[in-house]
């Protein structure tokens, strides 16, 4: 059966039109007419051509609802996104542009089948793809457009105003320094967090140190003014001072001669009990709390207004080695990473409580109640140490997590590597300067981003 005799029957019958035995000859005839063959032949290639407009402006509409999705990114953070049109079934597209993206700090990579850049901006940013269809004998192209979420750098939506420096308290917001402490170096940044700056209050964290050429011994206290308390800062700066004033005095008075005898004492038996020297550390702390009873007691207000955490360290070296003697109270770590990096000796109690608010405090009188306030007492000798950290929270919360942490001796190594650049900003302390430099590349660093972990952040290293 002819093609054209198929078709115009099929049409017949569509048409309810019967075609009798009688006229089978008649219709014979009629389909093979040469202008009835060309008839059917036209309409068939119509409907052909009808087909393939239709399905070609089926596939552009496929395309223009067809999803095409990016992850989302982050303003001033490098961002790599897939674009790769075989796996999105857009096989069938040619001549591809995109245009738009320069704008917002970003490129179409054709080859490496990718969007790349940095953005510039935030928002729902918009951009065109332009490409033509490989069916289509129109040779046209079409465009359809394409979104990225960009979100703002986090950073940027927090306010830094500078503190009140009329206040009688007041203390500048960020501060670092580089000490020489004889073959050692120590250097120290304390830096207002986030949540301080965003509302224009204070550093509440201090420190302070000081070495006695005198004796050869080096002194560093940490403290951590509470939030909660409305002088907390000046409260973390009399306990720093207050200690370096005592240890000032005693060594004025007295020769160190007793506190070295005692080490070498324990040196030969650990069982020895550093008898004078842990008095005197104890001592310093209860001179701290009463320096700022007294504070609060001349302006006539409680000293739970005042209310600071205190570490502070003894340090000297010897020809066998370092003896480091320490006190602390409150969640600020202390901690000597051995020479070659494989142990950590965590050197205070952390008092984190087994639930929030467990942090003690130095103004606390039950502190020196306590039957275990001795325990408050660490001593140590080593032959060398490679870093000696003191931190307040501000570091130890995001660095390190939990308490448990901080007896891992991984945990403080990847802690060097952050510091000499492993880490998100690439920013890196050089510790063989021992310049102010390195003051300065410390304070820089403690800007890292940790959602939230907007403390004021005080760490002091020696190295």
């Amino acid at each position: 059966m002819t093609n054209t005799k198929k078709y115009i029957q099929q049409l017949l019958v569509l048409k309810e039109i019967n075609i009798s035995p009688k006229n089978e000859q008649a219709f014979q005839e009629f389909v093979s007419k040469e202008e009835n063959i060309s008839k059917v032949k036209l309409i068939q290639e119509l409907q052909k051509q009808m087909a393939k407009d239709w399905e070609l402006i089926n596939r552009k509409l496929d395309i223009q609802n067809q999803q095409i999705l990016f992850p989302n990114g982050t303003v001033g953070k490098e961002y790599l996104a897939p674009l790769d049109f075989d796996l999105l079934d857009l096989s069938d597209l040619n001549s591809i542009s995109i245009d738009g993206l320069e704008i917002f700090g970003l490129a179409y990579n054709p080859d490496k089948k990718n969007i790349s850049g940095t953005p510039l901006e935030s928002g729902n940013l918009k951009f065109n793809l332009f490409y033509k269809i490989n069916e289509d004998d129109t040779n046209e192209f079409y465009q359809k457009t394409l979104s990225i979420i960009f979100n703002p750098d986090p950073k940027s939506l927090w306010k830094s105003i500078p503190s009140n420096t009329e206040d009688i308290y007041w203390k500048k917001d960020d501060v670092s320094e580089l000490y020489s402490l004889e073959e050692k170096s120590v250097v120290v940044a304390s830096k207002r967090g986030r949540s301080h700056a965003n509302k224009g209050s204070f550093r509440d964290d201090d420190y302070a140190i000081k070495h006695f050429p005198e004796n050869n011994w080096s002194l560093i206290a940490v403290s951590d003014g509470a939030g909660s308390a409305v002088l907390g800062r000046k409260g973390a700066e009399i306990a720093c001072n207050a200690v370096v004033t005592f240890f000032q005095k005693y060594f004025d008075e007295n020769t160190a001669s007793v506190f070295d005898q005692e080490v070498l004492n324990y040196r030969e038996n650990t069982e020895n009990s550093l008898g004078d020297a842990k008095i005197q550390l104890l001592n310093a702390s209860r001179f701290a709390y009463q320096q700022i009873q007294d504070a609060a007691d001349k302006i006539e207000v409680s000293s739970k207004d005042f209310h600071a955490t205190l570490i502070f360290t003894l340090l000297k070296k010897f020809d066998f080695g370092y003896a480091i003697l320490t006190f602390g109270v409150g969640d600020c770590p202390i901690g000597v990473v051995s020479k070659d990096q494989t142990s950590v000796e965590l050197m205070n109690k952390i008092d984190v409580g087994e639930f929030g608010g467990g942090t003690r405090f130095i103004t606390m009188s039950e502190i020196f109640e306590d039957e275990n306030f001795e325990s408050r007492f660490s001593a140590v000798i080593v032959e060398d140490f490679s870093y000696f950290f003191l931190m307040t929270d501000g570091i130890y919360d995001p660095k390190f997590e939990v308490e448990a942490n901080l007896k891992k001796i991984e945990k403080w190594n990847s802690f060097i590597e952050d510091l000499k650049g492993k880490n998100e900003d690439q920013l890196a302390v050089n510790f063989q300067n021992r310049n102010q430099e390195t003051a300065t590349q410390l304070s820089e660093w403690m800007d890292f981003w940790s959602p939230g972990n907007h403390d004021d952040r005080t760490l002091a290293i020696i190295y």
